[in-house]
């Protein structure tokens, strides 16, 4: 999956046009490495219909500030650089897929 940093999130995800699902994630989150899995499987079935991207948090913690990431896991859906749904934890494959799904259809 593509990787985000602090530099670049705008230009990839606020100034883009269509579907991005932004993961906020850390290294030490045992949660995020059970979520990557389907949000890599989503970004696979729905190129190029949208664009799915990371951003490690530690690593890049300004983007992440900026769009008020408080727990992660936290799956963000922006629609031509807004904001339209968050899902944050660890929410099941088929609620990813439905919150997805909505914006696809």
């Amino acid at each position: 999956m593509p990787a985000l940093t602090d530099a670049d999130f705008d230009a990839r995800v606020i100034d883009a046009h269509g579907l991005m699902l932004v993961d906020f994630w850390a290294p030490w989150c045992a949660p995020c490495t059970k979520l990557s899995p389907v949000v890599e499987a989503m970004a696979t079935e729905h190129a190029p219909g949208l664009g799915v991207l990371a951003l490690d948090i530690e690593a890049h913690p300004a983007a992440a500030a900026r769009h008020a990431v408080l727990s992660l896991p936290t799956l963000i859906l922006f629609r031509d650089g807004v904001e339209v749904e968050r899902l944050t934890g660890t929410p099941s494959e088929r609620t990813v897929r439905g919150v997805v799904s909505a914006y696809l259809g």
